[in-house]
């Protein structure tokens, strides 16, 4: 079985919102620094609501923050 991992652009995106930190994502997501830290690096699997948190936070849908791909499959 092909193993799959969910990849996100949350660096880039905070960079094209005026250079959001990682504090002040956390904040309008909801939860601490340390958990946008681990979803950066790929260490950390989001919940569904958080996603959507993230994506809103961010003023985008959840594609443009998340994707589900092949490990592996640089898009």
């Amino acid at each position: 079985m092909e193993k799959r991992q969910i990849r996100n652009n949350i660096r880039k995106l905070r960079f094209l919102n005026n250079e959001m930190t990682q504090e002040q994502l956390a904040e309008k997501s909801g939860v601490t620094r340390q958990t946008i830290i681990a979803l950066e690096g790929g260490k950390y699997t989001p919940s569904l609501e958080l996603a959507f948190r993230i994506a809103l936070a961010f003023g985008v849908t959840l594609q443009e923050v998340f994707s589900y791909e092949l490990e592996g499959d640089e898009k």
